[in-house]
């Protein structure tokens, strides 16, 4: 079995919860199915991974509004009350991380798909940011996964062997993404399940 050096964490629905919902789903009352329709054609998951690749939000919004005026209280909120969309850290997912950072066994960094603008934020808020030996930030670099360039600037900015890494994330396009490249991935979906797709790596945690 090849021998895993090397650990990258995606951060959002990963290390921390982020979710949009928290300020809309009150917004439009409850009704899901209005904040859905919204984020479906208005303030859309395209559109907002354009701001994480590096694209300046207030011009992102006023473009936004000119094209939907009617709706403009809503996309003003999306990045004017992003803080409020900031969840807690998944804290399962943080012991893992501390396990290995314990270790010594391992490299351990994070690929992140996430505003320049907000990241600093969560640097503020979430102490564990600082333990990594260092974070790739896609609105940095302005470029995001599941383009190639992020993958390959990671391996390369930390020394990184593609077989010897594995790459967690939640989002299934990034982590074909990542297999593309020779990076071995493992969709999270609860810190209890990646402690056994861990296993399968012979990593014991």
């Amino acid at each position: 079995m090849k021998k895993i050096d090397t650990i990258i964490f995606d951060l959002g629905g990963v290390l921390i919860d982020w979710n949009p919902e928290y300020v809309f789903l009150d917004e439009f009352n409850g009704n899901r199915e209005k904040m859905q329709w919204f984020f479906d054609n208005i303030c859309t998951h395209d559109w907002n991974e354009n701001q994480d690749a590096g694209y300046p939000i207030e011009r992102a919004t006023e473009e936004r509004v000119a094209l939907f005026p009617e709706h403009e209280k809503h996309i003003r909120m999306f990045y004017g009350r992003w803080v409020e969309m900031l969840g807690d850290a998944i804290q399962g997912t943080v012991k893992i991380l501390e396990a290995f950072i314990k270790s010594d066994d391992y490299k351990v960094v994070a690929l992140t798909n996430w505003s320049a603008e907000t990241f600093p934020i969560a640097l503020e808020r979430f102490e564990f940011l600082h333990w990594f030996e260092g974070i790739i930030v896609s609105g940095e670099e302005k470029t995001r996964k599941p383009f190639d360039d992020i993958y390959n600037l990671t391996l390369s900015r930390f020394n990184i062997k593609a077989e010897n890494a594995v790459f967690i994330d939640d989002n299934l396009r990034n982590i074909e993404a990542a297999n593309n490249l020779g990076i071995n991935g493992i969709r999270f979906e609860s810190p209890e399940k990646l402690v056994q797709q861990l296993k399968t790596f012979n990593i014991h945690i």
